[in-house]
């Protein structure tokens, strides 16, 4: 794999998040599932309309169908949702109806009950109702054999109560993609572990942890590999075990140079790895890959070991890639909404790497979109990140910030959110 670098060395966050989606090919196979259960699954096969929404004439408010235009009209039977009148209107007739109900033959118009005077058997209203007024038109939402969603959508609610309304009650979908996830490092230990337990330089291997929190949130089914040693045999054991079992490897750690010389070798062995530097704060070091199997291919992720910036490369670049390689269909595949929000912190920054620093926006009392820094903006620092509800997003080439400029804004959506 060759490095298009820039002229420093380091790709553009655009130009690696573009690297990876056109490196990889959506998986192969569906499964079909109840509707209930496709909420942010990708549709498979194409899903047409057996009957028309709304498959009748039906009434958009309470009041009276009417036959026609005349001062009065007589009243002679009722339309209840789920109880339709049996017979035809003729001209100078009524009934009364309910919203939903079916508008009888005959009918012509529907007027708000608020506008209706009865007595006894006779109608009289305080203006007349325009012809069609009130009446939702059989198919006017859906029309029988008309598509209901794009083969390629990731299915979201208002899809639901689409195919839900049209009787659908199974769709084909692709099926789940599936990751590895595993962590190395003869420092990491077990969470749990009592503080007292730990050596001279050991810490949690709390990566993994949060990784496989936020793969959760992205409808991935994850094989949880472990924490394996820094030894050239089972690391090897671990990438043939995740490469076998799994649509994609997400591993942190072991891709800053000089580190994990036996991850890199074996890594190399085993397939077609790129170890990247990229222009971001935080997260700088990126590996990516693919590993080749007897049936194709398992796709490779190598996140920084530093927590803030496994999560931070994780949503920016691995998120995006993950659309693709569940079939997500490039027009629904949306970039992160960003918005502008006046800074209420200085914040100091040197050109030549975009920044994502963590930070929390909200409306002020004088409805302004304001943003401020959270914590220290150290790739280790955690606490900062666990109060933010957003990213601010630096560019490449700019500089310092003052309080009072307008910077853009990234409010996390899955897996942040």
């Amino acid at each position: 794999m060759t490095d298009a670098c820039a002229e420093n060395g380091l790709r553009s966050v655009e130009t690696a998040k573009q690297e990876l989606i056109d490196s990889i090919a959506p998986i192969k196979g569906s499964e079909s599932i109840p509707l209930a259960e496709a909420c942010s699954r990708v549709l498979a096969a194409p899903v047409l309309a057996t009957l028309d929404l709304p498959p009748c004439d039906n009434s958009a408010m309470d009041g009276y169908a009417l036959s026609g235009e005349h001062e009065s009209y007589t009243v002679i039977g009722k339309s209840l949702a789920g109880h339709p009148f049996s017979g035809a209107l003729e001209p100078g007739q009524a009934i009364r109806i309910t919203t939903g109900a079916a508008v009888p033959a005959g009918a012509d118009r529907v007027q708000m009950q608020e506008n209706c005077t009865l007595d006894s058997d006779q109608l009289t209203m305080s203006r007349p109702a325009k012809p069609g007024e009130n009446i939702r038109r059989r198919g006017e939402d859906v029309h029988i054999g008309q598509s209901l969603i794009a083969v390629g959508s990731k299915i979201k609610v208002p899809h639901i109560a689409l195919l839900a309304a049209a009787g659908v009650a199974k769709v084909t979908v692709t099926r789940k993609i599936k990751a590895a996830l595993l962590s190395i490092g003869d420092e990491l230990k077990p969470i749990g572990t009592p503080a007292a337990e730990l050596g001279d330089g050991d810490i949690y291997d709390s990566n993994r942890i949060a990784l496989n929190a936020a793969l959760e949130q992205l409808d991935v089914e994850v094989l949880d590999l472990g924490c394996w040693p820094d030894q050239p045999d089972k690391i090897r054991e671990a990438f043939v075990l995740a490469r076998d079992n799994a649509d994609f490897v997400i591993t942190s750690g072991g891709v800053s140079v000089g580190e994990a010389d036996y991850t890199k070798t074996v890594l190399q062995e085993l397939g077609e790895i790129g170890f990247w530097k990229l222009a971001i704060k935080p997260g700088k070091p990126f590996a990516f890959g693919r590993l080749p199997r007897a049936d194709g291919e398992t796709v490779f992720f190598g996140l920084p070991g530093n927590p803030v910036s496994a999560i931070v490369t994780l949503y920016q670049l691995v998120v995006p890639a993950l659309e693709k390689l569940r079939g997500t269909a490039e027009e629904y595949r949306q970039p992160p909404l960003q918005v502008r929000a006046r800074l209420l912190n200085p914040i100091r920054k040197k050109p030549g790497r975009t920044d994502y620093q963590r930070g929390f926006t909200y409306r002020d009392e004088d409805g302004l979109q304001v943003v401020g820094t959270r914590g220290i903006q150290g790739s280790h620092i955690l606490s900062g990140f666990a109060q933010a509800n957003c990213f601010v997003v630096l560019p490449r080439e700019g500089g310092d910030c003052e309080t009072g400029d307008w910077v853009t804004v990234e409010p996390f959506l899955a897996p942040l959110k």
